[in-house]
């Protein structure tokens, strides 16, 4: 088990393209975002720095409405280990209407788990397997096992221009690329459909820049 340091980071992405429902009320993806964030720090995961938020297009293309995307960095209870990180992600996910039908279907929440620090579960030869999967076992396969970081990381302007935002020089354990420098291999065309939302389209201040953390 991955020991966890008491001030160690822990990197989600966040997205959303359907409404959510929260005991009565309906929410939009924008407004959805920073009530999960809230949500995740009731539960032991700290609100550490957020991206601006961002519209993209729905992937893959033509399978629902546009996405609303963010980053975020969060501090974890020094008692968490990555698998109770996960399992307080996807309790966020389902307590806002998530459902997990087929790959890739719209979701009133997304909450995917990055990176912790410099983690690489459960191994490299396993992450750099998920890595190099072809795109058409993308869409049917999935991991039986929690791979870290996220293997799609390196591939999606939606994850890496919010991710920018907040930690553009976080370095890539197995790789060693930065966010910036995977960020910037993406094609133009890609990073272009990401754009920033305007700041009142959701209840969150536009950009949350990290603090420093404590020794």
């Amino acid at each position: 088990m991955l020991e966890m340091a008491k001030q160690l980071l822990v990197y989600v992405a966040l997205g959303a393209n359907l409404p959510s429902d929260l005991g009565s009320l309906r929410h939009t993806p924008a407004h959805t975002l920073p009530m999960a964030l809230a949500s995740l720090g009731a539960l032991g995961l700290h609100l550490h720095a957020t991206s601006r938020f961002y519209a993209t297009p729905c992937f893959p293309a033509g399978a629902g409405p546009d996405y609303v995307n963010a980053a975020a960095a969060l501090t974890a209870d020094p008692d968490l280990s990555p698998a109770d990180i996960l399992a307080r992600l996807h309790q966020v996910e389902a307590a806002y209407g998530r459902t997990r039908s087929t790959r890739w279907a719209g979701r009133s929440l997304d909450l995917d788990l990055l990176a912790i620090g410099d983690a690489v579960l459960p191994d490299a030869k396993t992450h750099r397997h998920w890595c190099d999967l072809p795109l058409a076992d993308q869409a049917r396969l999935a991991p039986d096992q929690l791979i870290l970081p996220h293997p799609r990381i390196a591939d999606r302007a939606f994850v890496l221009v919010p991710l920018c935002d907040i930690a553009p020089d976080w370095h890539h354990p197995v790789t060693g690329h930065s966010v910036r420098t995977m960020r910037d291999a993406l094609p133009a065309s890609d990073l272009a459909a990401v754009r920033p939302l305007p700041e009142e389209a959701s209840d969150l201040a536009p950009i949350r820049r990290p603090t420093p953390l404590l020794p």
